[in-house]
């Protein structure tokens, strides 16, 4: 189980990072056109407008990173499930 670990989170490692550049690419064009219209950049307003504006964009162009990802985590709940429900009929036939 633990060599096969980095298999195991592959979807989580692929997803999270094209989040964290998404956002990082949607401050940086924030900062950018606030930089051209004022000369001064409120790093809070920069920070809060590109969450929400990367979180609405995640949601349409991150779909199939995420929906890999929903299905890893599916699979090892039901791998867990039946592991538990044969450790537990185990110990009924005790």
């Amino acid at each position: 189980m633990v060599a096969d670990y980095p298999h195991l989170v592959k979807e989580f490692a692929i997803y999270t990072a094209l989040r964290v550049l998404l956002f990082a690419a949607v401050f940086a064009v924030v900062a950018g056109i606030w930089l051209a219209v004022s000369d001064t950049v409120p790093i809070l307003w920069v920070l809060v407008i590109a969450l929400v504006v990367s979180g609405i964009v995640s949601y349409f162009v991150l779909n199939r990173p995420r929906d890999a990802f929903a299905r890893r985590v599916d699979e090892r709940a039901r791998k867990a499930a039946a592991a538990f429900e044969a450790q537990r009929s185990r110990e009924d036939v005790d």
